[in-house]
């Protein structure tokens, strides 16, 4: 499968979630609503509440036709990339070209979740099939120190509008939550978070954890057995990430550029920025590998002034 090398979309890659995933980054490197502790693609630069059109829709668009016109074979087309998907304004005109053009192919919207509170936002994404939203914390102390959000967000308020999306929208809604150990794993955490669950009613409940260095070098991978103990609470609807499928069952999966990005990483420690940019592939899919680089125990971290950097275990 031929790996992109565009502007607006990347992959596809492989995810663990999704299968063969084409992603489309909407919005500049780290353009969000929040920043999360354990964000891996590092501190939000831009941190705003404003949806506009932060790259040409019509660019996207052009890129988009011009890539499926091909016909590959995709699991589904993936809003996501380095920032808040949702804030870029013509993200409703990109997906009704998608289905109007290219109805074989299913589309998947990553999101904080948090400008659901704007009625015609859900009318915007009426036509996906899967929107997965994070909802890390119900208490403001908890959300506060996990999602650092936007001064002008209100937790009680996100959570009202992802109520409003489940009731709205049709599609399926697969509610993501990144536990932190120490922060909201605790027996009231979670007992509030089963009581908003119920309201929204998805109909997955995913739990996360860190797998690559994190934002803040602090945050730590939670641990099986409490993520374990967590998924019992929430019942049949949970599942835990770290349960999936290798990256390498998946067909997008490529072994070059595996070698590749461990090439680079033998012959000096780089940060992911450094990988992107010799490369010349987007963040999000260099993370994929070396994500598996890391369980496989060939490559370590360490932080330093200039951010996360990736060794080689020689």
């Amino acid at each position: 499968m031929i790996i992109l090398k565009k502007r607006h979309l990347f992959g596809p890659v492989p995810s663990r979630r999704l299968g063969v995933s084409l992603g489309i980054d909407l919005v500049p490197h780290k353009t969000c609503s929040l920043d999360c502790v354990y964000c891996e693609c590092g501190k939000t630069t831009n941190l705003t509440v404003e949806r506009k059109e932060f790259v040409p829709t019509a660019e996207i668009i052009e890129e988009l036709d011009n890539y499926l016109k091909k016909e590959p074979e995709l699991d589904y087309i993936t809003y996501s990339g380095s920032g808040e998907p949702i804030l870029h304004s013509g993200i409703g005109e990109i997906s009704n070209f998608l289905k109007d053009n290219y109805p074989q192919y299913k589309i998947a919207l990553l999101t904080n979740g948090t400008l659901f509170t704007d009625k015609s936002l859900i009318n915007e994404v009426k036509r996906l099939d899967l929107i997965v939203p994070s909802l890390d914390a119900v208490s403001d102390n908890v959300f506060t120190k996990i999602n650092r959000p936007h001064k002008n967000l209100d937790n009680s308020k996100i959570i009202e509008g992802l109520v409003q999306l489940s009731k709205k929208y049709e599609g399926e809604i697969w509610l993501e939550i990144f536990i932190v150990p120490g922060i909201n794993d605790s027996n009231t955490e979670i007992e509030a978070m089963l009581e908003v669950i119920d309201k929204i009613n998805p109909d997955k409940v995913q739990l996360n954890s860190l797998d690559r260095p994190g934002t803040e070098s602090w945050v730590e991978k939670a641990d099986l057995k409490t993520l374990e103990n967590i998924a019992a609470k929430i019942g049949d609807k949970a599942e835990i990430i770290a349960d999936f499928k290798s990256r390498k069952e998946i067909k997008s999966f490529s072994e070059s550029l595996k070698d590749d990005i461990l090439d680079m990483i033998k012959r000096r420690p780089c940060t992911l920025h450094d990988l992107s940019t010799i490369l010349g592939i987007h963040e999000n899919e260099v993370n994929k590998y070396l994500q598996l680089l890391i369980e496989e125990e060939d490559v370590s971290t360490k932080t330093e002034d200039r951010g996360t950097f990736y060794y080689w275990e020689s």
